[in-house]
């Protein structure tokens, strides 16, 4: 497991905590497909510090770039200390991760895989804080 933390901006620390996929068997099965995700599921839900929580899934919510800019700022004005993004496995989220987030989103309609999806997650939150920032945004 890796954990190492970031200053994003003045305001905001980056923790990024890698969690190791449950072992599934290829090709797996309905049944252990489902196993694996609630074995991660259950260790994802016992590292959420409370906060808000979004879950990345193809199911979610498309927002661009303005608008998670939008979101972020939302949440620190409103006074949230911790936001918590959680990037499934492989075989995607438990249903009960889903449930439990406060906003589902979607960064794609492509199958990506979670490493590319965390390289994208972490330039749009980049992003997000020069949107947020004193200066013009320039895209």
């Amino acid at each position: 497991m890796a954990e190492y933390a970031k200053r994003l901006s003045k305001s905001c620390t980056l923790e990024v905590i890698e969690l190791p996929e449950a072992p599934i068997p290829k090709p797996g099965t309905p049944a252990q497909i489902q196993a694996g995700l609630e074995a991660e599921g259950e260790k994802i839900l016992s590292r959420l510090t409370g906060g808000y929580t979004i879950a990345l899934c193809v199911e979610g919510k498309a927002l661009n770039s303005e608008q998670f800019a939008e979101k972020i700022g939302s949440l620190m004005s409103s006074g949230v200390q911790v936001v918590n993004i959680v990037i499934g496995s492989s075989h995607g989220l438990s249903p009960r991760i889903k449930q439990c987030a406060d906003l589902r989103l979607s960064v794609s309609a492509m199958t990506l895989p979670h490493q590319m999806a965390r390289v994208f997650l972490l330039e749009q939150l980049y992003r997000a804080f020069d949107i947020l920032g004193p200066r013009k945004y320039d895209k």
